[in-house]
Parts: structure tokens; C-alpha cells; sequence
């Protein structure tokens, strides 16, 4: 068979049970009530290589690692990433929100391990087609009216010797924030809706999501819109169920063109600066963020209370950088580029414009959310424009400070020379 390679797919539950702490919204205080859908660890292997993704908010480096080593991949040869479903609970000691069940957390690594293995074992001959589907034209950029979005939708089917589809791999840049701060169920958000949408046309098969670069992308709504916890039409199981179908129609009518059999993995790691944002010192923030809170709405005042649990614990530490790790997989001609947290959209655009030209031709996939998750990294040209990706979310993501201007520049050149190291070495 032209194009073959060996694949394997797995899937385990990893719903837990209501009254955990849920994870993404500060202005959400109450535990889970209960489960709208499940929530898993998906693994997809292509040779030696494999990617896994949980459906939580975050995965911290450090449980990442632990991961890694577990699963007894040659190393770079695994991703961990996360779908970042603000539906999940909390998964990541000291991040987006306070409450962390350990025995969960150890049962999500167990999880992820469980998945891979299971996946790798399960490998048998298969091909690999790739395409590129149509935008949904749901994303907007909620930093800018009418800033940049990322608008491409890869689509990566793997079909058995006798040509039924065993796994689909999709792509999307969009923030899975559809459910807001008022829901209390468990959700794997959008993405879960595509993954039923895509698995009901494909009988058999199982489907990933792996979310693309949506730090600044979602539906629309500002970042401080969901500092409430009153309900909202658009932002309901409903409109995640819409939107996920939208995204998953567009994807079953990708192209499905063959790839080849090479397979092909690499990761650097390199080091993060961080810098402080606040100009004040922060025992006099935390003075302010109480004469604030006194008089706050519950949601605020929420969000406030936070914050001043971060000036006076997290703001003194001194400023570590942050080790980071990049991917990129090659499967057959598909590059697969796995960067950490909250990439802005323009990264994940110039990235695949220098590798492929057009950032909405080539067969290039960038997702965020893989291998550790410490907040926000934009772009250099971001800063001066300040707000909440820049200036506050490493508060409530329990960091010292934000990333430093340039830390997206560096995770995408590493990104780019590891993609082109691999390209040459063929």
C-alpha cells in the first residue's frame, strides 16, 4: 500500500465526579454540579511518535514530563497537549484557579499514559490523507475589531489497509470559552460537539481536536465579558453544539489527499524570560484590590480576591525563567508544530507563511496548549497595546509575571528550525 505507515488510536474516560473545583473562570467560585458530556484523553501514534490530548484547561510542564516519561517514547517523540475546555476541572498545581484534587490529577496522568500505550499497541497498517477545510467564519479576534484571525482547519484522516477511516485529526483556532462562568457541568466544550459530529460520519473511528493558536481568538466576546456569571443565549451547550457541528461539516469536506510513509519527530527546549507589568509594589496592590473588593459584585470581587492572594504570594518570588518546550512532528509530509500556552493567532499565521509560503495552503498544523501551559504569550507588537492577555491573566495563572516581549519570536524560531532540520534530514 502506497503511503504506509503504522497507527493506532485509544480513548479513557476521564470524567470526574461533581463537586470537584471546576477550572477557567476566576469569576466562578462553585464546584461542579454535575456532567453535560464526558470528559477524555484521546492518544493518536504514527510510528513511533504520538500525540495525547486531555480535556482540561492545562497541562503543567511538570505533569507533562511525568507523562513523557511513563509512556517510554524515544524523547520528543510524544505531545502532550490539552484542549483547554473552560469546562474541566482544575488540572494544573497553582494555575487558573485554586482547588486541585491531587488523586484527579494523578488519575489524568495515569490517563494519559493508559492512552498512549493503548494507542501504540493497537498500531497496525494504515495511510495517512491530509486536507485543508473550509473557515467555519466563526472566530474573531477579541483583542481588535477585525484583527487577525487563523482561519485554517486541518484535517488529518488515518485509514486502515482496507481503507475505513480508524482516526481523524482536526484543528481550529478557537477558544473553547462557548460555555461561560455560569455553567457548573462538566463540558470538553465545542470540541467535544466536533468530535461526536466527526466520529458520527466516520462509524468506528475516533476524533481529536487539538486546539490551534487562539490565545487572542474566540467568539467574539472581550476577555472581561466573562468576569459574570449571568447567563448568556449565545453561550450555552446549544451554541456549543452549533458551533461544533459548524466546524466539524467544514472539516468532513476537507480534501483527502494521500501523504507519504516517512515519520519523523523533534523538540528543543529553551528558556523564557518573564517580566513584571505592575508599576506599584505589591503589598500596596493588594491594599487597592481590597478597597476594590468591598465594594465589588460577587464575580469581581472574586477575581479581586485572587489577585491579591497573588500579590502576596506569587508577586514577590523572584523572576525564574520558564522552560519551555517545542515539537514538531512529521507525519508523512504533515507538519505537526506543539508550542505552550496561549499562542496569539499572528504567530501560528508567520510561521506557516515562512514554512509554507501561504499560511492557509500548506501542510502545516499549529497547535498551542502543548507540553505546559503558563499563560499568554503574544506577539512582541502585542505589548503596547496592553489588557488582560498582557498585563493581568498571569495572575490568576498564579506566574510571578507575564512572558517577556520577544517570547513568541523565540518559540517561533525554534518552531521553524526544527521543521526545517526535519525537511532536510529527509
Amino acid at each position: 500500500m502506497t503511503g504506509q505507515v503504522q497507527a493506532g488510536v485509544a480513548v479513557v474516560d476521564v470524567t470526574p465526579p461533581p463537586g470537584l473545583a471546576m477550572s477557567g473562570f476566576a469569576a466562578r467560585t462553585a464546584p461542579a454540579s454535575g456532567v453535560h458530556d464526558p470528559l477524555t484523553v484521546r492518544a493518536v501514534a504514527v510510528g513511533d511518535t504520538a500525540i495525547v490530548v486531555a480535556d482540561v484547561i492545562g497541562l503543567h510542564e511538570d505533569s507533562c514530563r511525568r507523562i513523557r516519561e511513563r509512556a517510554g517514547l524515544p524523547g520528543g517523540h510524544l505531545v502532550v497537549a490539552a484542549t483547554h475546555t473552560h469546562g474541566g476541572p482544575v488540572a494544573m498545581p497553582g494555575r487558573l484557579g485554586p482547588g486541585l484534587d491531587e488523586a484527579y490529577l494523578e488519575r489524568l496522568e495515569q490517563a494519559c499514559v493508559q492512552a498512549v500505550g493503548a494507542a501504540l499497541a493497537a498500531r497496525r497498517p494504515a495511510r495517512l490523507g491530509f486536507g485543508l477545510g473550509a473557515d467555519p467564519g466563526i472566530a474573531r479576534n477579541r483583542r481588535h475589531a477585525g484583527g487577525p484571525v487563523d482561519p485554517a482547519l486541518p484535517m488529518l484522516r488515518i485509514r486502515d489497509a482496507e481503507g475505513a477511516v480508524i482516526a481523524v485529526v482536526a484543528s481550529h483556532a478557537l477558544h473553547p470559552v462557548v460555555l461561560g462562568a455560569d455553567n457548573t457541568r462538566f463540558t470538553a466544550d465545542y470540541p467535544g460537539a466536533v468530535r461526536r459530529r466527526i466520529e458520527a460520519a466516520h462509524p468506528g473511528a475516533v476524533a481529536l481536536f487539538l486546539t490551534g493558536c487562539t490565545g487572542d481568538i474566540n467568539m467574539g466576546h472581550s476577555a472581561q465579558a466573562s468576569i459574570s456569571t449571568a447567563p448568556r443565549p449565545d453561550r450555552s451547550f446549544a451554541e456549543a453544539e452549533r458551533i461544533g457541528a459548524r466546524i466539524a461539516d467544514a472539516a468532513l469536506q476537507a480534501p483527502d489527499r494521500p501523504l507519504g510513509d516517512h515519520i519523523a519527530a523533534g523538540c528543543t527546549e529553551l528558556h523564557l524570560a518573564l517580566a513584571r507589568t505592575e508599576m506599584e509594589a505589591p503589598a500596596a496592590l493588594a491594599m487597592e484590590w481590597r478597597r476594590q473588593a468591598a465594594a465589588a459584585d460577587p464575580a469581581w470581587a472574586a477575581l479581586l480576591r485572587i489577585w491579591i492572594e497573588w500579590a502576596e504570594t506569587k508577586a514577590p518570588l523572584p523572576l525564574a525563567p520558564w522552560p519551555a518546550r517545542v515539537t514538531v512532528l512529521d507525519w508523512g509530509g504533515l507538519r505537526i508544530i506543539a508550542l505552550p500556552g496561549e499562542i496569539f493567532a499572528q504567530t501560528a499565521l508567520d510561521l506557516r507563511r515562512s514554512l509554507d509560503g501561504d499560511p492557509l495552503r500548506g501542510p502545516t498544523m499549529t497547535i498551542g496548549f502543548a507540553d505546559g501551559c503558563p499563560g499568554y504569550v503574544p506577539p512582541a507588537a502585542e505589548y503596547p497595546h496592553g489588557g488582560y492577555e498582557v498585563e493581568e491573566a498571569h495572575r490568576y495563572y498564579g506566574m510571578p509575571a507575564a512572558m517577556a516581549p520577544g517570547s513568541a519570536e523565540r518559540l517561533a524560531a525554534a518552531a521553524l528550525d526544527l521543521a526545517r532540520s526535519l525537511t532536510s534530514s529527509q
